[in-house]
């Protein structure tokens, strides 16, 4: 029994004051006909307070919030009542008593009981319609979704008289909940009538409060909401909240993510292989603090290795790493951080010497497309001579198995970047028939949220107020997620054997511009309007279309249907050594223009941007020319 502050005292005393007034009210016949006095009466109504009140004291009713009181409120009230009322009927019996306590007290009872139920439902009300219309600085908010996470999130906005939002409408697509209400909050009609409905309201947020959406159907309903001027909000698995106490739903809703917008599930990649081939494993991860690398390490974490060693030259974002990690697994990984470049072969080769790794997994690389144009040496020493240097060291001490995450900027290369991960690519081929060592690559297109990647800087864009930059509006690009890319890079280590390059069908493209346009509606603005969208021209060694890595008839399909394998000649070592003596010899010279010239000669299939570009404009107006109804922007479809 226990009342925790002074607001449960009032309503104490409120219940007895009010089982007193309408006893004496249901009594005042009697006394005035002189059948009962007024001592017994007075004796009587505090019997009848005490038996009630130990009971609802024993049911804690007073310690129910009753701005947010529900059923189970308002049958414990009942409860205690009826439960009092009976042990007083008790001791009347026992007391043998005049049957006119019972009768009347009875009557008292239930008067008392209606006047509390009904103070209490004022208050409620009271506070409803305080939440809901005094609402200086909130946003009013349409929720999508009547199931039991938009039921939950009504509830909790409903009642919580200091959050940031006053809830308008619902909107679902079942046809027996439109026109019904919830809360009071009436529900307005199907999703695909959402624009419609609220184009002359106030509304300003938007809330999808349906977890349970399949991505196809959830990309359908985020382009509905597009093509409002309202800012989106995505509410997470409320099942999720269980790992989180006290955490509140509003709390946990996050704002639109490009990957809800790809309108296809996630790649799922989960094999019993995997488990098997990390657990125990001493495993190194090189670029460990980049987007893939710290990634990689959090899903290998995952799988019980013996040791962990990340390896970065950033020691800022491996620090990070190293926390996280430490919060998520404690004690129970075995975690090592090197600081260290894998330019530096002599550190390289002492690491390798001193740890004796099982795995590799080789993600330090220069990423940066114009930079890299600008930076051509760097590239070569980092990727290049970086791969090299940590592939001749697995070879050296015996690793079981390396993996090489490599790019789609790979094929028919058109920059330095990809230019040097395809020599990468032949470093593997190179040293695969040397030792023991079971080399391989794994290539992906565009990573959602990876450093650098076009998504963080149009969010950022956007937080700025605009302009957002895009290079050129008929670009068309693949993505993925990070998990979805690191997913793919454990299951081709698990599958790797000798050379494989693996490869995963990414999907449908996306077109760079409606990505833009659809993340400045998203985030409340108008396209044009509210945030200019500015081309500024391709970088330099940059594409206009994006080549579908799957279409090549060197690959076949794995086992898992979204992963495909190329295998590749291996390619002689003295080739090999003699490639990396020409490009150790421009690296001295220094010469750019000389660089250029060697990669090219290295790289048949290297090509420069602007005739890449020229041949893919001649061809669509060609396709445009014979009566083609395929959009010029349908980039994809030509190959180089």
């Amino acid at each position: 029994m226990k009342l925790s502050n002074y607001r449960a005292w009032i309503v104490l005393a409120i219940d007895v004051y009010l089982i007193f007034t309408c006893n004496i009210l249901v009594f005042l016949p009697n006394y005035l006909s002189g059948d009962i006095q007024m001592f017994n009466l007075v004796m009587h109504i505090i019997l009848l307070n005490v038996c009630v009140f130990f009971f609802q004291l024993r049911f804690k009713t007073y310690d129910s919030l009753w701005r947010y009181a529900e059923s189970r409120e308002y049958l414990v009230l009942l409860g205690g009542a009826g439960c009092g009322y009976l042990v007083y009927t008790a001791i009347n019996l026992v007391l043998d008593t005049n049957s006119i306590w019972i009768v009347r007290g009875l009557f008292g009872m239930l008067l008392a009981l209606m006047a509390m139920l009904t103070l209490r439902f004022v208050y409620r009300l009271y506070r409803f319609r305080f939440t809901r219309y005094s609402g200086a600085g909130r946003s009013q908010v349409a929720i999508i979704g009547t199931g039991t996470a938009g039921v939950s999130l009504l509830h909790e906005l409903v009642h919580n008289s200091n959050g940031h939002y006053i809830p308008y409408c619902l909107f679902d697509d079942a046809e027996d909940k439109i026109g019904k209400s919830v809360f009071g909050v009436p529900v307005k009609g199907p999703i695909d009538r959402l624009p419609e409905l609220l184009a002359d309201t106030n509304v300003t947020e938007i809330i999808l409060a349906i977890p349970t959406l399949s991505p196809e159907r959830r990309a359908e309903v985020l382009k509905v909401c597009a093509k409002t001027n309202c800012r989106l909000h995505i509410l997470d698995d409320p099942l999720m909240q269980l790992e989180r106490p006290n955490a509140s739903l509003a709390g946990s809703m996050r704002q639109v993510r490009i990957e809800d917008l790809l309108g296809r599930p996630a790649v799922r990649l989960d094999n019993p292989r995997i488990s098997t081939f990390l657990r125990d494993k001493t495993i190194l991860v090189t670029g460990g603090g980049g987007s893939i690398g710290s990634e990689l390490c959090r899903q290998i974490a995952q799988y019980g290795p013996k040791r962990l060693i990340v390896l970065d030259i950033a020691e800022n974002s491996v620090y990070d790493l190293q926390q996280d990690l430490i919060h998520r697994f404690g004690s129970k990984l075995d975690l090592v951080i090197e600081i260290g470049s894998v330019r530096d072969y002599n550190k390289i080769d002492r690491l390798f010497a001193y740890y004796r790794p099982n795995l590799v997994f080789h993600a330090a690389a220069h990423k940066h497309v114009p930079l890299m144009e600008h930076c051509p040496e760097e590239a070569i020493k980092n990727n290049v001579f970086g791969t090299y240097h940590t592939a001749l060291a697995a070879q050296k001490y015996h690793v079981e198995k390396f993996v090489l995450i490599s790019t789609d900027k790979a094929v028919n290369p058109t920059n330095i970047m990809g230019a040097t991960k395809y020599l990468c690519e032949q470093v593997l081929q190179g040293l695969r028939e040397r030792g023991q060592t079971e080399f391989a690559a794994v290539r992906f297109g565009n990573v959602l949220g990876s450093n650098g990647s076009v998504i963080p800087l149009f969010q950022k864009q956007i937080a700025y107020g605009g302009p957002v930059t895009i290079t050129d509006k008929r670009i068309v690009r693949y993505f993925m997620t990070i998990p979805e890319a690191v997913s793919l890079v454990l299951e081709a280590g698990s599958l790797a054997h000798s050379g494989e390059v693996f490869v995963l069908d990414m999907g449908q493209p996306v077109h760079i511009l409606d990505l833009a346009e659809n993340l400045i509606r998203l985030s409340g603005y108008t396209p044009y309007v509210d945030i200019k969208i500015k081309e500024v021209g391709l970088r330099p060694g940059e594409k206009l279309y994006e080549e579908l890595l799957t279409k090549n008839a060197n690959l076949s399909r794995t086992e898992n249907e979204k992963i495909f394998v190329e295998q590749r000649q291996p390619l002689p070592y003295d080739q090999l050594s003699a490639w990396l003596n020409a490009l150790s010899e421009a690296l001295e010279q220094g010469a750019r223009s000389h660089i250029f010239e060697i990669l090219h000669q290295l790289v048949p299939t290297f090509k420069d941007p602007e005739e890449v570009n020229r041949q893919a404009e001649e061809q669509v107006r060609q396709q445009m020319g014979e009566g083609s109804q395929q959009q010029e922007t349908d980039y994809n479809a030509i190959g180089a």
